[in-house]
């Protein structure tokens, strides 16, 4: 029986910490209708991912095997975060809710987004389905939500609310909503990596890769910051939780997503040098055709971000 069969119903950690051993990791995991359905869903979409791309396959197009494995790299780590021993042992220590959040918010969402799972959608939906995806994309809803000035406070600002306040020990013992708080991370954190590491086309045009990167070193400190005052805390950061949990978990929180960035620069980089390249390309293909070369006035890849960035 899992060892939060009780406590994950009613949000309370029941009785002492388990111990944290390898046989607990691989079998206590969750049991509840949500941790149910979060399986049947992600079961759902791996499957439907699969049977797409074996459609492309039949009609001759290449998909590339690791858009495959980073998607369902994203559907794990949203398991293992709501369903798996993660989810068990979240009910008694703040380092393992750290690690739970780290889950939903730093790993599956840019995982699932490098998979690009709304190109395959678009390549293998047909064409009333297709006007009907891409009219909910340009909608005035859409835009508003998935602008990047409120998408990117509400991803950093969020784990202010919701770390440094009573909000962590008050949806911890009513599970529901920490259920729904769990999905709205996600969904927010996929807001934020969508356009910041996917190759699905984006809304209003793609941001440059520099300022990609830009937009990511700026919430360098912000989670740094986060991190030291979990660190520094003087009460654990919710009722069933130690002190000693909160100040391990800080740490884990702060090494992680300062990880986490670094990482996230590597696909933005090689995004950036293939945009240099293929400008190179077309530049140097009007040249043999004889035609005139126009460029923008800041210019092309790396320098043109630098130089726009220069003209403020």
């Amino acid at each position: 029986m899992p060892l939060l069969g009780t406590a994950g119903m009613h949000g309370m950690s029941m009785g002492h910490e388990p111990a944290v051993n390898l046989h607990n990791l691989l079998t206590q995991w969750l049991v509840s209708p949500f941790a149910f359905g979060v399986l049947v869903a992600c079961v759902a979409a791996a499957a439907w991912y699969i049977n797409a791309t074996a459609r492309l396959q039949a009609r001759g197009r290449h998909w590339p095997w690791p858009r495959t494995a980073a998607f369902l790299g994203g559907l794990l780590c949203v398991e293992l975060a709501l369903g798996s021993s993660v989810a068990t042992y979240a009910g008694y220590t703040f380092t393992a809710h750290v690690i739970q959040h780290l889950l939903l918010m730093v790993a599956a969402p840019p995982l699932a987004a490098l998979g690009a799972p709304m190109t395959l959608l678009l390549q293998t939906s047909k064409r009333p389905t297709k006007r009907r995806i891409l009219t909910a994309l340009h909608s005035r809803v859409f835009r508003l939500i998935s602008h990047a000035l409120p998408v990117f406070f509400l991803y950093y600002l969020s784990m202010y609310a919701f770390f440094l306040t009573s909000a962590i020990g008050y949806a911890m013992t009513h599970m529901w909503l920490m259920d729904l708080i769990n999905l709205g991370f996600l969904a927010g954190s996929t807001l934020f990596w969508w356009p910041m590491v996917g190759v699905d086309p984006i809304p209003r045009g793609r941001m440059n890769p520099g300022f990609k990167i830009i937009n990511l070193l700026i919430g360098v400190p912000v989670e740094s910051f986060l991190g030291i005052a979990l660190m520094s805390m003087a009460r654990p950061a919710a009722p069933m939780y130690s002190l000693q949990s909160t100040h391990t978990g800080g740490a884990v929180l702060w090494a992680a997503s300062e990880a986490a960035t670094l990482l996230a620069t590597v696909p933005i980089y090689l995004e950036w040098v293939r945009s240099d390249a293929r400008a190179a390309k077309r530049i140097d293909a009007r040249l043999d055709a004889g035609e005139a070369v126009v460029t923008a006035p800041e210019g092309y890849g790396m320098a043109a971000t630098f130089r726009a960035l220069r003209r403020g």
